[in-house]
Formats: structure tokens, C-alpha cells, sequence
């Protein structure tokens, strides 16, 4: 069936790294949502009319506010597809959290409100006998709900992956939700129907709980759509496939000092280093990077920027050095990692300088490394002096 949607409404539907076919797919998941929704929000509000529900109205009116989510999907999903401008030179993919956002906002609210009708069904509680027919299209209204919701859950699931859509992940998440507090609701009219006069609420028992699985995967929901707004590490899948794209080129020894910054699904910015060999020419060096950049910004559709770092190749007391070096942090631990390695001669005093990559958060300080390596370095009578730098990692670690 999904596929079947997306070959139907969704052209060229398989080139899912073009902005357009994803914002297509985006838009289709949306308008499903819509349809989808109003349809399950007409035939609940019936059922709880009926039978003076107020978890089926309650859960009537959860439909509505689905339906509002799916119209700020859609609306998200139009506004993000706008080229950059001089406000926002980086383009406004992001706008599609912010969509996540107003979802997760919009079932927190919904939450809340279903918490409060709950606690005063059970505080004004008055038992009223409902005919067991009534009850019996309720129950199947509610099972119709359950299975509407399931599908719908898939399918974002499956479009939400396709696409890699944080919103639509949200709205896949929102509809299992949905469909467990309509579970719940089932429960309670299958107990009404063989316990005759009820002493106590089990509409509003239900409904609290309902409410509060959906505060919980609200708060969730906002964190999960808050963390790329802020900033999150790009994906190490992404990261290595392009970083193994720039070390298959000849003149590329190895490249460190990654910067990857991702405004939306579909739009990245990274810096890299590249270190090559000193002694060769520097033009023809020149023009092989700008080959790579425009190379990979065709394939993987990011915006590149290559630094090049010299490299002193052939060197058998530096590369000595920078053996011992390695074997001296695997020995600490082994995830440091170094580079931009060098020496220099200061006063007559041989002097090292290196980048150490450290974790975020890392167990030692940079003193406490610094020392280490020193008396590990010098512990045979060397007298070696060192310029340190640190750096983090800015992709997510395997």
C-alpha cells in the first residue's frame, strides 16, 4: 500500500536524496495524516456522543489535534523546501524540527487535557447504564480506530525512513501511541459491558492512564526534536563514506579534524583536513583538492571545504618519533588519536608539535595527558619539549 501511494503521487519516487522527491514524500505522509484523521475523528466523536464517553471524545478530539500535526507537517514541509536567502544563507531545512516540535507540543497538550477530564469524570462520577448495541458499535469503532492507527504508524514509519524525517518519525511515534490509549479504551467498554453498575469511574481510571503514556512520549517527542536544533554529531555511516571517498585519491596521506554540520536531513557543511606530501607541487595539489570538493559535493551533495596539511614524507627519525608517540597513547588509551605531527628546533631543544583528539567529557585532563606523555617520551634520558593542542571529535563515535 505505501508504495503504491508513492507510485501514484510521488514522481521520479525512488530518488529519495533529491530535495523535491523527498518534500513529495513528506507532503503525501501529511495529506494521509489529514484524510486519515478527520475520517477516525468523525466516526469517534459519534461513538462517544452516544455513549457519553468522555475517553472516546477525548480520544475523538486526539484525532483533531493528529489532523492539526499533519497540516503543520505539511505546512513544514513546504516552507523548508525555500531556497536560501540573505537571512538564512544555509537554506531552511531545519524548519521541518521545528514542525517536530509543534507536534510534540500539540500531544503534550493533549495529554494534559485528557489527564484533567479524567480526574473530574472520577470526582463526578454517576453511573449511567448505556444498551449493550451501543456499546457493541463503540467497541467496533474503536477497533476500526486501532487498526487505522497501526497503518498509520507504519506507513510514517516507512516514509519517515525513507526520507529520514525527524517529523514524520514523531508522527509514526504519535500514532502507536494513539492506537495503545484506543487499546486501552477497548478494555474499558469490553469491563462495562459485563459489570453491571460500575461503583467507580472506569472511563476516567483509563483515561488517566492514557494521559499520562502520552505526557511521557510527549517529552520524548520534544527531546528528539529539540537535539538537532541545538546541534547533534552527523551520522558516522555518512561521515566515513565521504571521508573514504577523499582518502581513495592519490594525493591524500590521511585526513583528520572533521567539522560536520547538518542544517536538515539533506544539507551538510563540512571542513576537513587533508594532509599531503610537503614536497610536492603545490599548484597541481591545488587543483586535485578543488577536483575532490567539486567531486564530492556532486556525489553525496555536501558543501565541502578541504584544508591541506603539509606533510613531511620520508623522514626516518619522524617517523620514529611519531611511532613512539602511538604505542605511548594506545598504552594510555586507545581512543586518543594525534596528528598535524612535527618537529621543530627551538634554542637548541628539539620541540614536538601535535593535535591530540580526546572524547568529550574525557576521564583525564589535558595536564594529566601532557604530563604522561612527557615523562613516557623522555623516560630514556630524551629531553624533548612539546606544544600540545586538543581537539574533540565532532562525529559520533562507532
Amino acid at each position: 500500500m505505501v508504495n503504491i501511494l508513492r507510485k501514484v503521487f510521488v514522481k521520479d519516487y525512488n530518488n529519495i536524496k533529491n530535495s523535491k522527491v523527498r518534500e513529495a514524500h513528506g507532503k503525501l505522509a501529511a495529506f494521509v495524516g489529514i484524510f486519515s484523521n478527520l475520517f477516525l475523528f468523525i466516526i469517534k466523536v459519534t461513538a462517544g456522543l452516544i455513549t457519553a464517553s468522555v475517553s472516546i471524545l477525548a480520544d475523538s478530539i486526539n484525532n483533531l489535534s493528529d489532523m492539526g500535526s499533519s497540516l503543520v507537517t505539511l505546512i513544514g514541509f513546504k516552507m523548508m523546501s525555500k531556497p536560501a536567502d540573505d537571512d538564512h544563507p544555509y537554506g531552511h531545512e531545519r524548519i521541518e524540527y521545528i514542525a517536530g516540535l509543534v507536534v510534540a507540543i500539540i500531544v503534550i497538550f493533549v495529554g494534559g487535557s485528557l489527564f484533567i477530564t479524567s480526574i473530574d469524570k472520577i470526582v463526578n462520577y454517576e453511573y449511567i447504564a448505556i444498551a449493550d448495541k451501543w456499546i457493541y458499535v463503540s467497541m467496533g469503532i474503536l477497533a476500526l480506530s486501532i487498526i487505522v492507527k497501526i497503518w498509520q504508524s507504519f506507513f510514517n514509519v516507512k516514509i519517515g525512513r525513507l526520507i529520514n524525517s525527524v517529523a514524520l518519525e514523531a508522527t509514526a511515534l504519535d500514532s502507536r501511541i494513539d492506537a495503545i490509549s484506543t487499546f486501552v479504551i477497548l478494555v474499558g467498554n469490553i469491563v462495562i459491558l459485563f459489570w453491571d453498575n460500575v461503583p467507580f469511574s472506569i472511563d476516567g481510571v483509563l483515561g488517566i492512564l492514557v494521559s499520562l503514556f502520552i505526557l511521557v512520549s510527549g517529552f520524548k517527542l520534544i527531546k528528539e526534536t529539540i537535539d538537532p536544533l541545538i546541534g547533534v554529531a552527523a551520522s558516522k555511516e555518512y561521515v566515513d563514506e565521504i571521508v573514504e571517498f577523499i582518502k581513495k585519491h592519490d594525493i591524500v596521506l590521511g585526513v583528520h579534524d572533521v567539522l560536520c554540520h547538518m542544517y536538515g536531513q539533506t544539507k551538510c557543511f563540512m571542513t576537513i583536513h587533508v594532509e599531503v606530501d610537503s614536497k610536492g607541487d603545490v599548484i597541481y595539489i591545488h587543483d586535485e583538492i578543488d577536483k575532490i570538493e567539486k567531486e564530492a559535493r556532486e556525489k553525496f551533495n555536501v558543501e565541502l571545504c578541504i584544508h591541506m596539511d603539509p606533510l613531511e614524507v620520508g623522514n626516518e627519525v619522524l617517523d620514529g618519533l611519531k611511532n613512539r608517540l602511538s604505542l605511548i597513547l594506545n598504552e594510555l588509551d586507545s581512543n586518543l588519536s594525534f596528528h598535524d605531527f612535527r618537529m621543530v628546533k627551538k634554542l637548541n631543544e628539539n620541540t614536538l608539535l601535535f593535535d591530540i583528539v580526546v572524547p568529550h567529557k574525557y576521564k583525564m585532563t589535558k595536564e594529566e595527558i601532557i604530563n604522561y606523555i612527557k615523562k613516557e617520551f623522555n623516560m630514556n634520558g630524551d629531553n624533548y619539549a612539546f606544544i600540545i593542542e586538543f581537539d574533540n571529535n565532532y562525529v559520533k563515535r562507532g
